[in-house]
């Protein structure tokens, strides 16, 4: 069943969860680690969170308890809420980290922090907010060696990114944003719903994206916020047309790199030049198209107001030519706090001048446009996601049978790039492509699975051993390829 709650109400009901997190001990600066499915009071508890000044530590559905025990371990929340059902999974994971609460919390608002919700009553006024550069979040972004690294983002680096991107984006309080996007990601947490309650709009909350459902909900709003994946499967419906668009003023795309044939069927079947910008978790949104003038097809568009953006050689010497390749490194009031109890991993990341250096390979045009061309490090992009190939090797390689693994991207039509994996067996070893899938799906989120395996008698490697993953790419780049 459909419901409404009016900012009033988002008021009081959040600052009631906000009551119930402090009847378990919750005081300004402990984390709340999240792991629930999206729903309204999803939301309710995100904003709780920011009212107390309590750290929101958002988990993807998808991670595997054996997954959610490092996170758990490394923030070491005072409160834990997961899914009803995952319970008994969890709660020992919880325990063993020193966790002092485990609550619950499921999609239709039933579990025991509800519960205590209720039992808590009338909102008893939230302390007073922090200071502006107290943490408000901290962000888990895997990394190339595997182990996950926390960013935190203060309450300044969220209030300033959604106060531009709001001004970028003309959003006012006539607006209606359609939001399909999870919320233990920065793109429908931060740049959704942020941007949302910084300029009063309205939002209508879908539990994910659904292709049809969205096309439904579509004559009602004003802005669709989604991944290149989304509109990749929007286009497949006969229905998207002008008509069906004609009340949106805004379609926006992030996450991911847009195809150009995406944005050109777009604009030809509904008239909207889809709007592309760029983001990280470190540094939220740093870049946008603009909302009036030319949107570059395959450009993110040019620095929000009050960040810059520069491009580095090879030597970290700073090159200000126009259309010259190089290292993209940030500053603003965007760019996070640092690496959650990783002062060495911090320090690594910034310039000596305090730039913050993004790991992407870009150029700016004469036009001051911003083109990332790929990335220095080998992550892959898959559907809006982050897959760190070291992660997911790392547990191939611990697989019975497994002398050695690689793992890359390559073009992929539904999730712009698909994870691919390509094994060597150990001698005498027989493996099957189904049973290294089967085994890596419970170790895993489903979206850092790869979607093929392939064996293969050796990797391809240069003169000092490294394996050679642009060989693999390029060796496999059809291997995702279908008529349309």
């Amino acid at each position: 069943m459909d419901r409404e709650l009016s900012y009033a109400s988002l008021r009081v009901q959040s600052g009631r969860f906000a009551a119930a997190l402090m009847r378990r001990g919750v005081v300004s600066g402990d984390r709340v680690a999240v792991q629930v499915e999206k729903s309204v009071e999803a939301v309710l508890l995100y904003l709780a969170c920011l009212r107390m000044g309590a750290v929101f530590v958002p988990i993807n559905t998808a991670n595997t308890p054996n997954e959610v025990d490092y996170f758990l371990r490394d923030s070491q929340p005072r409160v834990a809420v997961i899914r009803p059902a995952d319970r008994a999974l969890i709660e020992p994971h919880a325990t063993h980290a020193g966790v002092h609460h485990v609550e619950t919390l499921g999609a239709e608002g039933e579990g025991s922090l509800p519960a205590l919700v209720r039992e808590s009553g009338e909102d008893p006024d939230p302390p007073r907010n922090p200071g502006a550069n107290s943490l408000a979040a901290i962000v888990y972004t895997s990394g190339t060696t595997g182990r996950s690294k926390g960013a935190m983002l203060s309450r300044a680096n969220l209030a300033s990114n959604a106060a531009a991107l709001a001004e970028a984006w003309h959003f006012t309080s006539r607006d209606v944003l359609l939001h399909t996007l999870p919320l233990f990601h920065v793109h429908g947490l931060f740049a959704a719903i942020n941007t949302v309650l910084a300029s009063g709009s309205s939002l209508v909350l879908l539990s994910k994206f659904d292709a049809e459902s969205a096309l439904k909900r579509l004559p009602q709003v004003t802005v669709f916020m989604g991944v290149p994946t989304h509109y990749t499967r929007l286009l497949q419906l006969t229905r998207l047309n002008r008509e069906v668009t004609a009340n949106v003023r805004l379609f926006i795309s992030g996450s991911a790199p847009l195809l150009m044939e995406t944005h050109q069927e777009f604009l030809r079947r509904t008239g909207h030049a889809i709007l592309e910008r760029y983001g990280m978790t470190e540094t939220l949104i740093n870049t946008s198209n603009p909302y009036e003038g030319v949107r570059k097809p395959g450009s993110v568009g040019t620095p929000l107001p009050g960040i810059a953006v520069r491009v580095a050689g090879a030597a970290g010497a700073v090159d200000t030519r126009a259309d010259v390749t190089g290292a993209l490194e940030v500053r603003g009031p965007n760019v996070f706090a640092g690496y959650w109890r990783d002062p060495e991993k911090t320090r690594g990341e910034f310039t000596t001048d305090g730039w913050f250096k993004t790991g992407d390979l870009g150029r700016i045009d004469r036009d001051g446009y911003v083109h990332i061309v790929g990335r220095a490090k080998d992550v892959v992009i898959s559907g809006g996601y982050n897959v760190y190939p070291k992660e997911v090797e790392m547990e191939l390689d611990a697989l019975s049978g497994v002398l050695e693994s690689a793992v890359f991207g390559v073009p992929h039509p539904d999730f712009g790039e698909g994870v691919t994996a390509v094994v060597v067996p150990q001698p005498s070893t027989e493996l099957s492509e189904a049973d290294l899938i089967n085994s890596l799906q419970a170790r895993l989120a489903r979206y850092k699975v790869p979607k093929r395996v392939l064996l293969v008698d050796e990797l391809p490697r240069n003169a000092m051993g490294k394996v050679q993953k642009n060989v693999l790419r390029a060796a496999y780049s059809s291997l995702y390829a279908r008529v349309i």
